[in-house]
């Protein structure tokens, strides 16, 4: 009858190399080192992404207040606050302008500091939210004013006796809808970054 076959020990200087006690493989802690810094690289571009989106929101609807506004500068011819539908489109570029001057900040700061300016949580729901609430009335705002800017070339009330005041509304107009398009994909990223925080626990996750 055959004797069990006994396992090599290992060698003394072996055990005196690890110090009698066996070291794990560094493998699982370098592929989770790697892991973790791709993860952060990601997000540092995913946030540069939204950070470009929210600045040309900013640039297009101060552009668009701006144009609106400068209106009432022209002689002999209608203001801005004259008609309802482009007092809507001044004050709500002027808010979209002011909302993402504050998410331009927002965004720097968790870029260069690596934590949102508010609360996680908060910071998602925030996000998104606004996100949400001043595209519908962007794109409300722009909406009414094309109407209005139709209405009254078809009337021919302004459209030819007021030529300055109908290009600098209708100027108004397209930079505002340009506005929403940049806020509308921010408020798709924003959208995301909510359902991965809501699935994952985390704002950002692959």
């Amino acid at each position: 009858m055959r004797s069990p076959q006994r396992q090599p020990q290992p060698l003394p200087e072996d055990r005196l190399r690890n110090g009698g006690i066996e070291t794990p493989s560094p493998r699982p802690r370098i592929q989770t080192h790697f892991h973790s810094t791709v993860s952060e690289q990601k997000l540092r571009r995913f946030n540069i992404l939204i950070l470009i989106f929210r600045f040309a929101s900013l640039c297009f609807s101060l552009a668009a207040a701006i144009f609106m506004f400068s209106t009432s500068r022209v002689s002999n011819s209608p203001s801005w606050y004259d008609f309802d539908a482009f007092r809507f489109v001044a004050i709500a570029n002027a808010i979209v302008a002011l909302y993402s001057l504050f998410e331009v900040g927002a965004s720097v700061w968790e870029i260069s500091g690596g934590t949102t300016l508010f609360p996680e949580v908060l910071q998602v729901w925030f996000d998104f939210a606004h996100d949400q609430v001043f595209s519908y009335m962007l794109v409300s705002a722009n909406s009414a004013g094309t109407e209005l800017a139709r209405s009254l070339k078809d009337g021919d009330t302004t459209g030819t006796d007021n030529n300055a005041f109908s290009i600098q509304s209708d100027i108004s107009i397209a930079l505002g809808f340009a506005g929403f398009l940049f806020l509308g994909l921010s408020s798709l990223l924003s959208g995301f970054r909510l359902a991965s925080f809501i699935v994952n626990g985390s704002r950002f996750h692959f």
